[in-house]
């Protein structure tokens, strides 16, 4: 198990007998390459990555960002900048960001960023997969892209480490922004090895659109402050309550998984417990026989015997905050 604990005022990971010790990431590019493996557990489960690519700006002004993120399953779309803390918010991340804002929102760079996503549909079979679980046909992948892009962009920015000046910058844009703390642990005395910390359940530590929500309604309570301990207490869900997941992986059997809703909010699934739904369902499809890393539990679960989703009934209980 891992366990943490501080020390010196430092965080530290202990695996076994192992010490991880936080450590700084060599560069930007170190932390890009991260990003890229592991988007999934920051852009979620329907999100294809795509990579970087020269966009210019109406004047002509060329810029390139770490990447761009179609989500299929939310319908939107990142400008994705991975950045490190100590690069000054007001002379380079700020300045930096703001060109290519300009520079992604004209049409040539939509077109661009919608011929990247073809190219990766006719060329891996997971964006592919991804593409037909949302129900979109071949035939109709350029005009879900195209739909997708009319919308805002989203500005995705994994980093190291998240200041105040940050947070306040990233409020006064326009466009909505998403921080996420990405955090580097090496293992002591021996540098080769190493593991990264990422935000559970997609939870960005920033969401200005999530922000913008909560203080219109006066809301108490985010949708990634809601967990299954509260829609519990909110008799919406019952200790003890059985949830119903089906998953079928490309070639291979369909599979129906049933979960236990325990005391704590955690999910009993297959003899063991889940601190999450989307690790219960995780469990569940690739015991089906998926590869896949991510899956978002909170659509995947049914109360069963019903069409209603855990996601729909957390939902409710939000709105009902609100």
């Amino acid at each position: 198990m891992l366990k943490k604990y501080f020390e010196e005022g430092k965080l530290v990971l202990i695996l076994q007998e192992t010490k991880y010790i936080k450590s700084p990431f060599i560069n930007e590019d170190e932390l890009e390459q991260v990003v890229i493996s592991n988007f999934e557990y920051l852009f979620g489960p329907t999100s294809i990555y795509l990579p970087k690519k020269l966009i210019k700006t109406g004047d002509g002004t060329g810029t390139i960002p770490d990447g761009f993120v179609i989500d299929l399953g939310e319908k939107k779309w990142y400008l994705v900048e991975a950045e490190l803390l100590h690069h000054n918010v007001w002379h380079h991340i700020a300045p930096q960001i703001s060109k290519q804002i300009i520079a992604c929102l004209q049409p040539l760079s939509k077109k661009t960023i919608e011929d990247l996503a073809v190219e990766q549909y006719q060329n891996d079979d997971t964006t592919k997969e991804k593409f037909n679980e949302q129900g979109i046909k071949e035939i109709n992948v350029r005009k879900a892209l195209a739909e997708i892009l009319e919308f805002e962009p989203q500005i995705g920015i994994p980093i190291d480490a998240i200041s105040g000046d940050l947070k306040e910058w990233a409020r006064t844009l326009k466009y909505n922004v998403k921080l996420w703390r990405i955090t580097k642990y090496v293992e002591f005395n021996n540098p080769e090895s190493i593991i990264f910390e990422f935000p559970e359940e997609f939870k960005p530590e920033l969401d200005t659109e999530e922000e913008k929500i909560v203080s219109n309604t006066k809301a108490e309570i985010s949708r990634y402050e809601a967990n299954i301990v509260d829609l519990i207490a909110a008799k919406l869900l019952a200790v003890g309550d059985t949830l119903t997941m089906e998953y079928k992986p490309r070639n291979g059997q369909k599979k129906k998984y049933e979960g236990r809703i325990e005391e704590d909010g955690t999910i009993s699934l297959l003899g063991q417990t889940y601190s999450s739904p989307s690790y219960a369902a995780l469990a569940g499809i690739q015991d089906a026989g998926s590869n896949r890393k991510t899956v978002n539990g909170w659509t995947s679960w049914k109360l069963k015997n019903t069409k209603i989703t855990i996601a729909e009934i957390r939902n409710n209980y939000i709105n009902n905050e609100r």
